[in-house]
Formats: structure tokens, C-alpha cells, sequence
């Protein structure tokens, strides 16, 4: 290197500086740091004891975990479709040159602007049992509805249903990857008498499979990590604890009970979990993801 480019070098290391030391000290410094109390005793207040995987090991007998690990999957699994495909089915008709679209557009997005504390705090006085407005709506056609948030059959299935009112942001992104779909193409496809529902799945669904794929994965990642929803309307984890989440469950281990290794070693499960299941869903789908290029 020449003296002018070892000037320069420094110079642009010099600007990007903050960026690197932020990177080390809040990103990369605490996941060593969490990997390391992860095989440590440790409760914040001492010095962390190594114990090697005693951590890992007593998540195999700790009921707790496994109920946790059990109610996460089980909302993950029926929420990630449910929600692409919703907010996908919605995006698409809001997509129609119909009067008023800007307005549809903007009552459906709406939801998803609540701050996540009032919107639990609405929904604990809609899923009331006695006084809730669903049951009310549900009395009215002569549906006696349950009691949503004390009966452990039907704590997860409310959380997977309120979760459908804020697909504002997933809609947003499906109204985005649509404008880009070639209007020539649905013309074709009208010439030759292919209906919606055609259209939608030899046309729409290829071409803006590149997002669908996008929002599957952030999709997992999201449903995996849920907290502050059940953490709000069901502290305690609900009757049974049928909604005592996984992410819920680490942060009480470690601020409720002082538990900060145990608490680091769920913390890797998870993202161990995560990376698995991502690299499962890239598996599955790259045979039908079609890129602009290909």
C-alpha cells in the first residue's frame, strides 16, 4: 500500500469506528459473554461458577422447558401459515383496482401501529368470558362462547387469533412485491380464461415467492421468540401454564429467579432451534422459489 492509500484507509476506519466499537461491545461481547455463563452457575449478583453442561442437562428433566418448547412450537406451526396466508389474501384484494382502496389499505394497517401493551390490554376485555365483546358478538347468534383466557384448551388458539389482527406489516410487504408483478401477464392469463384463483396461484404466488420466503423466515424467527403478548395478558402463564412461552420462561429464570446461566443456555437452545428450522424452510422451499433473474 501505498503512504496515500494507508491515509485513506485510516481515515475510513476512523468514520466507521463508532459502528465497530458499538458492534463489539453490544453485539458481539454480550453472545460470547451469554455462551460463556451458559455453562457457568451464575445469579448477577456473584461470580459465575463453571459447571460445565450441568445447564444443558437439567433442560432434559425440567417439565418446565418441555411444556414451554411444546406451547411455542404449537403456536408457531398453526400462526406462520395462518398469518402469510391472511395477510397474503388481503394483500392481493387490496391490490384490486377497487373505489376507496388507499382506505381499505389504511384500516388494515392501522392495527399493527397499536403499541403491543395496549393492544394486549384491548384484547384482555375482548376475550373477557363474561363481559368480553367476542363472546358477546358470539352470544348473539346463539353461540355460548368460552372462556378464552382461563381455560387451558383455548388460551393458545386466542393468542394465534389475535395475532391475525396485526399482519399490518407482512400485508404491507406482499403490497409491495405485487406492484412489481407484470400487469401483462394477468391480461394473458384473461385472454385465455383464467379466473382468480388460477391467476393467483401461476402467477401471483411464483412471482413474489422471493417474499413469501422472506416472510416465512421472519416469521419463525418472530413466533419463537414471543414474549410480550402472553407475558401481558397471562403473567402467571395461564391455567396449566398452557400459555407460559418459551421466551417468557427464560426471562423469568433470569430475572425472577436470579437462574442467568440457565437462562444463557435457553437462549442458545433457541437460536440453535432457530437456525435449524430456518435451514429446514430454505431446504424445503428452494425448489420453488423463483428469483427475477432465473
Amino acid at each position: 500500500m501505498t503512504k496515500g492509500e494507508r491515509q485513506k484507509l485510516k481515515t475510513g476506519l476512523m468514520f466507521v469506528s463508532p459502528w465497530i466499537i458499538g458492534l463489539l461491545v453490544f453485539t458481539l461481547f454480550p453472545v460470547g459473554a451469554s455462551l460463556y455463563y451458559s455453562f457457568c452457575d451464575y445469579d448477577i449478583l456473584t461470580e459465575p461458577l463453571w459447571i460445565g453442561t450441568l445447564n444443558y442437562q437439567e433442560m432434559f428433566t425440567d417439565e418446565l422447558f418441555w411444556k414451554t418448547l411444546y406451547n411455542t412450537l404449537y403456536f408457531a406451526v398453526i400462526s406462520i401459515p395462518l398469518g402469510l396466508i391472511f395477510s397474503l389474501l388481503i394483500a392481493v384484494l387490496l391490490n384490486q383496482a377497487v373505489k376507496y382502496k388507499s382506505l381499505f389499505r389504511l384500516i388494515y394497517y392501522l392495527p399493527s401501529l397499536v403499541p403491543m401493551v395496549a393492544g394486549a390490554m384491548i384484547w384482555l376485555w375482548v376475550y373477557n368470558g363474561k363481559y368480553g365483546l367476542l363472546n358477546y358478538g358470539l352470544n348473539l347468534i346463539g353461540i355460548d362462547g368460552p372462556l378464552w383466557l382461563t381455560n387451558a384448551s383455548w388460551t393458545k388458539p386466542a393468542l394465534i387469533f389475535m395475532g391475525l389482527w396485526g399482519i399490518g406489516n407482512t400485508m404491507v410487504i406482499y403490497l409491495a412485491a405485487l406492484q412489481d408483478v407484470p400487469i401483462h401477464l394477468y391480461e394473458s392469463a384473461e385472454i385465455d380464461g383464467a379466473g382468480f384463483w388460477v391467476k393467483l396461484r401461476h402467477i401471483t404466488i411464483p412471482l413474489i415467492s422471493p417474499v413469501i420466503y422472506f416472510n416465512m423466515v421472519m416469521g419463525i424467527i418472530g413466533s419463537l421468540q414471543i414474549f410480550a403478548v402472553p407475558y401481558i395478558m397471562m403473567r402467571n402463564g395461564g391455567p396449566d401454564k398452557s400459555a407460559l412461552f418459551y421466551a417468557v420462561y427464560l426471562f423469568e429464570n433470569a430475572f425472577r429467579y436470579n437462574r442467568m446461566g440457565y437462562a444463557c443456555a435457553m437462549a442458545w437452545i433457541l437460536f440453535i432451534l432457530i437456525v435449524i428450522l430456518t435451514w429446514f424452510a430454505t431446504k424445503a422451499t428452494r425448489k420453488h422459489i423463483h428469483y427475477g433473474a432465473e
